[in-house]
């Protein structure tokens, strides 16, 4: 009998309005949304659509205006700032298309600092980060500053540093934006990978190319999910 996937994530009839001045901007409307154990989802949209929104609010990066949303069946406008500080650290991973690492820290520290975070102790940290850094092909490259390596190898990086917290979700934003077509597929067959063993992927994307490696694809439009 196949295991029912838990839900991590959920969002109900949830909107965001921010204000240029005396403008109302409604950049989601109504949007209700759910993330399950295993899922890999893409979002897609227009410019302007609500992705980059909808991603800060669903990786408690930001929050709703109205409506609610959910950690594992716990409100999280219920949390105080220190739960949502460590349910940040704990549930989610991020992977940007600008990497996002230190350039003075190699790539073994870039990948161990959220454990710093977390209060893990140096030996333990750093046999973590060695360790994910292997799995994906960069044990080589362990003391090599951003720098010194390509754009590829530099998302493999941030790839292991959204993993090295053993997270619930990895959310990745134009994963593959700062790369070239070849770099760019050989990443996309890390996250398939990923899935293959267990993670949960959300990632937002204008290509529809990198869109179709997930296996469900949410479309947003004027701020409203237009289709999934």
């Amino acid at each position: 009998m196949k295991k029912e996937r838990e839900t991590i994530c959920r969002a109900v009839n949830m909107r965001k309005t921010y204000w240029r001045g005396k403008v109302a901007v409604e950049a989601l409307r109504g949007v209700t949304i759910q993330i399950r154990t295993n899922d890999y989802i893409s979002i897609m949209g227009a410019s302007g659509s609500g992705k980059s929104t909808l991603i800060h609010i669903l990786s408690c990066l930001d929050t709703p205006t109205e409506g609610e949303y959910f950690l594992e069946d716990r409100l999280v406008s219920n949390y105080t700032d220190l739960e949502l500080a460590n349910a940040r650290n704990k549930f989610f991973g991020f992977i940007f298309q600008s990497f996002s690492l230190l350039p003075r820290l190699t790539a073994l520290d870039n990948v161990a600092m959220p454990l710093v975070y977390a209060g893990i102790g140096k030996n333990a940290r750093l046999g973590r980060a060695r360790e994910i850094l292997a799995k994906i092909g960069l044990a080589d490259r362990m003391s090599h500053r951003p720098n010194e390596m390509s754009g590829g190898e530099c998302q493999r990086v941030a790839i292991a540093r959204a993993l090295v917290n053993d997270p619930k979700v990895i959310f990745a934003d134009e994963p593959t934006g700062n790369l070239d077509s070849k770099t760019g597929a050989e990443i996309m067959e890390i996250f398939d990978r990923l899935v293959d063993d267990g993670n949960t992927v959300v990632m937002v994307t204008h290509d529809p190319n990198i869109a179709a490696h997930a296996k469900k694809i949410v479309r947003l439009k004027d701020g409203m999910i237009e289709h999934e």
